[in-house]
Order: structure tokens, then C-alpha cells, then sequence
């Protein structure tokens, strides 16, 4: 008996001293202590869960408890309606008009989402509502999505990490996204009823949450141990985080200097057409000819087996690239300089997307040879996109926003006819070179960059 009491004692002690310090946000009676803020959408208490109900005519409407919260660890059980999304906003800034207004909420949001269309999925992906938008979809997270951790109508268990500049998020023990951001480091949390403008189809559905705890007294201590398959986007820009350098990624570009870079036709960086402001590398528009007013840019190194990453954002009707095995001294003439090439272009509006070959030279395709397949890539005009290219020896992928849209193995009989049928086909031994330059491509058309990074592969 004095044996079973004993180390009943020590698993109380233990178990006392990693246990987790939950704070209550919700008594499960009533919303006292709960301000709503943005709409007039409405929230009551039904069976110890506060319901939320869509009302048309109405914009986003959120149910904040009192005070604001920095680092934390957050529960929360919700359940949504089939037809409707919903979120909840964490770190979050209220910003009024005046005293009569209702305010507009800004900052990070859980996304909760219906999964009947079997496409989105992203229940646990991270939006920053009324600012960058989606910055963590779930596409960057494909085995988060696989799972299908969230059903309409089902109780489903969230949880929120937020400690320093590490975001992180889990539905039902599965983590969804991750990121590495500084933007807001302290605000509110709200409870999301979406706005449904005048869809009466909609009006009336409903979104609960229950069990809703929060830890603020060293929530670093009971964070989730970190998952390295779930893929970290650092958005700090032109920055390392500690998990990128302990991966061996590099800045190939600090965001500040032309350190690093050249005119591909230069022993120096063009004295104009590209231009650096706030961290961004800035192609000018000069009537989208190709390279030729600042001319395109290559590395001053060479790689052969590499990841790399590139942050980009296209102007109405522009068209640029991001190339490798590129040597820079093969095209004598006029254009651009000759490589394997990541196509940048906006499909709706340039008129090379309906040129090649079934539409080998839309956004993300292998320009003139693969097209990309990007169904399910979630591209963002006129905001920043994520273009990334893996190089493994003669096999290569291309990567749009999470997505694979492209790959193929270079070096065989297969490859060398599709470039024989191809605008590359006089180009002696094309796309098999061993090593070469990354080039970012002046199409004479208005493009940006930032954190450009690369992992060079054994």
C-alpha cells in the first residue's frame, strides 16, 4: 500500500509540473466580459457554446473577450455550418472611426471552412484578414489537407500556438501551417461570423465554439514539440530563420545590395532597369521587350543540385522568368540569356499564355516545353507568390505556391525531343548542362522579388 501511495504521490508531482495553466475565455452561461466588433451579425449561448449566426446586408462581424493577448497557447473546439467559412482572429488590431463605429479588424485568423467541394480544405490555414490576405493556405501543407482533419457539422478541436515570431496551428493534433512573422505581436481574439453580402441562401447558418482556454504564463513551455515535414514560411522579409540556416539554406539575395548578382552580359549589376526599395528587387517597365534595357541578372556563382525559393509579384499583362543552367554567354545575340525557365507571366492578360504549345508558356510552366498543372495552386494577382524550383541531379520540379506544377527528368531521349520540337531546339545540348546560373529575366515589364533563398543539395 505505502509502494501504490508513493508513486501515486510522484505521477501527482510530475504531472503537476508540466501540467498546462488553462485559462477559461468562456464560462459557458454567458457573454458577459464579450464585445463584438466590424458587424451586426449575431451571438448567443446555446447548450455551453456561443453560437454565431450569418445575417445578410452585414460586414465580417467578431466577438472578442476582454483584453488583448501577445504570446499564448489556444483551445478551442468549433463546428460550422455546410456552405459557410468562418475563422478566428487572433493578434488582431481594432481599428474606429469614430465612437459609433463598429470598427474594422485586422491581423491573423484561424480559417474554418466547410470541405464538401473536396478543393480548398484549408481548415487551419492562416489569413491576415484585411491586409497580405492568404499567407499560410493550406497548399504549402499537402498532408495536413490529405488527413481531412475537419468535417462540417462535427465538433473539431483547434489550437493556436502563438509565441514570439512563431505562429503555428493544429486541428484535431494535426499541425496545418507555420509561420515566422513579425507584423502584429499582440491584439485581440475573435470569434468570425463571415459576411455573406445578400445571399439569403446563407442567412441564418450558424458557427459555435465551446471549451475555449487560453495559456498566457509561459506558454513556451508547453508548445508543441516542432514538426520539421510541416514546411515553415518565413515572412519577415530577406531573413533567415534559426530552422532555415540549421536546414543549410542561403540568402542569394540580402535584400539590400546587388552583392552577389551581375548583368548577364555584365562583369557588374545594371546601371539601370532593376532598382532595390524597402527590400524588394524591382524590374522596371521600359515596353516589354526582352532584356533589353537593364538586361537580365544572373548570379555570380553556379549552381548543380539546389532548392530554390522566390517571393514574386507581377504587374497587370507582365512577363518575366526565373531561369537556371543558364550560361550566359551561349546567346550572342539580342534577348534574353539561355536556360531552363520558370515562367512568370500574368495568363489573363499577356498574349503569350495563348502562344507555344498547350499552354507550355502560362505561369509556372517549364517555358515552351511543360505546362504547369496549377488547378490547385491558389495564385494571388498583384500581391506576392511563391515560385519554387528543385533541382536532384536530372530531375526537376517546379513549385507554385505549395503546389507541384511541374516535372520532368532531363538527359534522355525523351527530353531531347521535346526540346527538338521547342524555340530551344538550335541551342546546342539544352537543358542538360551539369551547372549553371540563376537569372532573373527583364521582359521589359514590371516585376518584383524578395527572399530569394536556396538549399544547395548533396
Amino acid at each position: 500500500m505505502k509502494k501504490y501511495l508513493l508513486t501515486a504521490a510522484l505521477a501527482a508531482f510530475a504531472f503537476g509540473a508540466f501540467a498546462q495553466e488553462w485559462t477559461p475565455l468562456f464560462n459557458g452561461k454567458n457573454l458577459r466580459g464579450w464585445q463584438k466588433y466590424g458587424g451586426t451579425a449575431e451571438y448567443e449561448v446555446v447548450d455551453g457554446a456561443i453560437v454565431g449566426t450569418t445575417k445578410t446586408g452585414t460586414n465580417n462581424t467578431f466577438l472578442s473577450p476582454k483584453g488583448t493577448f501577445g504570446d499564448f497557447i489556444l483551445e478551442f473546439e468549433f463546428k460550422v455550418d455546410e456552405g459557410i467559412n468562418s475563422g478566428v482572429q487572433f493578434r488582431s488590431v481594432v481599428t474606429k472611426k469614430d465612437k459609433k463605429d463598429l470598427g474594422r479588424v485586422s491581423g491573423y485568423q484561424f480559417e474554418m471552412e466547410m470541405n464538401t467541394n473536396g478543393k480548398r480544405r484549408w481548415t487551419g490555414g492562416i489569413y491576415d484578414e484585411a491586409g497580405r490576405g492568404w499567407i499560410y493556405p493550406l497548399t504549402f501543407n499537402q498532408e495536413a489537407r490529405k488527413l481531412d482533419v475537419y468535417t462540417p457539422n462535427t465538433w473539431t478541436k483547434a489550437r493556436i500556438e502563438a509565441i514570439g515570431n512563431s505562429i503555428r496551428t493544429f486541428v484535431n493534433g494535426v499541425e496545418c501551417a507555420s509561420i515566422w512573422d513579425d507584423k502584429i505581436s499582440e491584439g485581440i481574439i475573435g470569434l468570425q461570423v463571415h459576411g455573406i453580402g445578400n445571399n439569403t441562401a446563407e442567412a441564418g447558418k450558424t458557427i459555435s465554439w465551446r471549451n475555449i482556454r487560453i495559456i498566457t504564463e509561459n506558454p513556451a513551455e508547453y508548445a508543441t514539440p516542432e514538426n520539421k515535414s510541416v514546411r515553415q514560411l518565413n515572412l519577415i522579409p530577406n531573413t533567415l530563420t534559426e530552422r532555415q540556416k540549421e536546414e543549410g539554406w542561403k540568402l542569394l539575395w540580402d535584400g539590400k545590395t546587388t552583392d552577389g548578382w551581375r548583368g548577364a552580359r555584365l562583369d557588374h549589376f545594371p546601371d539601370k532597369g532593376w532598382s532595390i526599395k524597402d527590400g524588394v528587387l524591382r524590374v522596371h517597365k521600359s515596353g516589354g521587350a526582352e532584356s533589353a534595357n537593364g538586361g537580365d541578372i544572373v548570379t555570380v556563382n553556379t549552381y548543380e543540385n539546389f532548392i530554390l525559393s522566390v517571393d514574386f509579384k507581377i504587374t497587370d499583362g507582365a512577363n518575366s522568368g526565373i531561369k537556371y543552367f543558364v550560361k550566359p554567354d551561349m546567346n550572342k545575340g539580342e534577348g534574353s540569356a539561355i536556360g531552363c525557365e520558370f515562367q512568370i507571366l500574368d495568363d489573363k492578360r499577356h498574349p503569350d499564355a495563348k502562344l507555344g504549345v498547350k499552354g507550355n508558356r502560362t505561369l509556372g510552366s517549364l517555358y515552351d516545353l511543360i505546362r504547369a498543372e496549377k488547378d490547385d495552386a491558389y495564385f494571388r494577382h498583384n500581391e506576392f507568390n511563391n515560385a519554387v524550383i528543385v533541382v536532384k541531379g536530372n530531375h526537376v520540379e517546379h513549385w507554385l505556391n505549395g503546389v507541384k506544377v511541374v516535372e520532368y527528368e532531363r538527359n534522355n531521349q525523351m527530353w531531347n525531343a521535346l526540346v527538338a520540337y521547342s524555340k530551344y531546339r538550335n541551342w546546342p545540348d539544352f537543358g542538360n548542362h551539369k551547372v549553371g546560373h540563376i537569372l532573373l529575366q527583364d521582359h521589359g515589364d514590371e516585376v518584383f522579388f524578395k527572399n530569394i533563398v536556396i538549399k544547395e543539395l548533396k
